[in-house]
């Protein structure tokens, strides 16, 4: 039987870790000696609060303790997602609950100025997002998958695919997972993200979002989600996603 190097077994699992530096195949990525990793400025896309960290909390925070910047860019303010209350009400709870996941996850929260179930795209809104996010620099950037059943999670993907093609591809774009099955639909995986040393914090900010009763609704899902993903590629748990198959790896520091 023909011997399998590490380095073939790491290029052959496409494990997005590559670039993140750290456990499992995050391992393969070395620097010259005496030169220090370039920081990366990653932007999460979310289309409500506790959409970036239920997605994908764990990378976040990798890159964070990594001490890259991190911004996470909430589409709206979670207006329509509490029960009883006014979409004002709502909005200044939810916001609230992201500043405090976002302390968690050492992330800097934005917000787009869309409305929670009644996002548009339109020529000014993809205008104003591709300024939003090109005044950040993006290395890296992580949104919905497309394909999804929330029309607000597909308005973030698309704003943020927009995005990509008029930077000209500039920067590097994944697309994560939330409620799958229900929501996110035709989901197939290219890169895995080891995330067993970062899942306590994420846990911390999923929870953050009290409103929407994480103990009982979103991260029960999610964490099987994450048990599942970490089957598939041979870890505890894990975080999906799907690269976008004309990226440059501009976001990528370096490889083995």
């Amino acid at each position: 039987m023909a011997r399998i190097t590490r380095r073939e077994m790491l290029e052959a699992s496409s494990i997005l870790t590559a670039s993140l530096g750290v456990t499992h195949s995050l391992q393969a990525a070395q620097f010259n000696a005496g030169e220090k990793p370039r920081k990366l400025n990653i932007i999460v896309v979310g289309a409500h609060p506790d959409d970036p960290e239920s997605g994908c909390g764990g990378t976040i925070a990798l890159y964070s303790e990594q001490g890259h910047n991190v911004t996470i860019l909430y589409l709206t303010r979670g207006e329509a997602g509490i029960a009883g209350q006014s979409a004002r009400e709502a909005a200044t709870v939810r916001t609230a609950e992201s500043e405090k996941a976002c302390a968690i996850l050492r992330a800097q929260p934005i917000f787009a100025g869309q409305i929670d179930g009644d996002t548009k795209l339109d020529n000014e809104r993809y205008a104003n997002f591709r300024k939003l996010l090109a005044a950040r620099n993006p290395d890296i950037v992580f949104t919905h998958w497309p394909i999804d059943a929330h029309r607000d999670h597909r308005a973030a993907s698309l704003l943020t695919y927009d995005a990509w093609l008029n930077s000209g591809r500039k920067f590097d774009l994944y697309y994560f997972e939330v409620d799958l099955g229900e929501q996110t639909q035709n989901y197939h995986p290219t890169d895995y993200v080891d995330v067993a040393q970062t899942y306590p914090v994420k846990k911390a900010a999923c929870f953050a979002h009290a409103s929407q009763f994480p103990a009982t609704t979103f991260w029960p899902l999610h964490e099987r989600m994450m048990r599942f993903r970490g089957m598939e590629c041979g870890v505890e748990h894990a975080e999906a996603f799907v690269r976008e198959s004309q990226n440059r790896q501009t976001g990528v520091p370096a490889k083995e």
